[in-house]
């Protein structure tokens, strides 16, 4: 019985591990190609920087934009707008003051699910309503 107790309680602290590991977070950073020229570094560059981390860059002939995947972590857009890059030699910036925005597209996709699910309740409702309407 102590045994059976003994798996049972360290199968409920297993779990909780696994439960507390933070999920991935991508983050969406757009440039001005002004600002890079400004401070002459080209998105290459900056996406080298953040090599350690998944990194996709998009150039064409909208804005300059950099995804970065940052496995298991608590970081949101102020911290990763602090991050230094280095620009022009040895001259080193925040993110935040050569980048045009910072979006935590993680956060933003459960804002838009929670937006999508208030709005089919609200649907639903009306739906309903307007069949009480119609059997009266």
């Amino acid at each position: 019985m102590r045994k059976f107790l003994a798996v049972i309680l360290f199968t409920f602290i297993g779990l909780q591990v696994q439960a507390i590991q933070p999920e991935s977070k991508t983050f969406l950073v757009i440039f001005q190609s002004q600002e890079l020229k400004q401070h002459k570094i080209a998105l290459n560059q900056i996406e080298e920087q953040f090599s350690s981390f998944d990194t996709k860059s998009y150039e064409g002939n909208s804005e300059l934009a950099l995804f970065i995947e940052i496995p298991s972590c608590d970081f949101d857009e102020c911290f990763l707008g602090d991050f230094l890059v280095e620009v022009s030699g040895k001259k080193s910036l925040k993110l935040e003051d050569i980048a045009f925005r910072v979006y935590d597209l993680t956060k933003n996709e459960s804002v838009f699910e929670n937006f999508l699910s208030e709005q089919s309740q609200i649907k639903e409702s009306k739906t309903k309503s307007r069949k009480l309407l119609t059997e009266l």
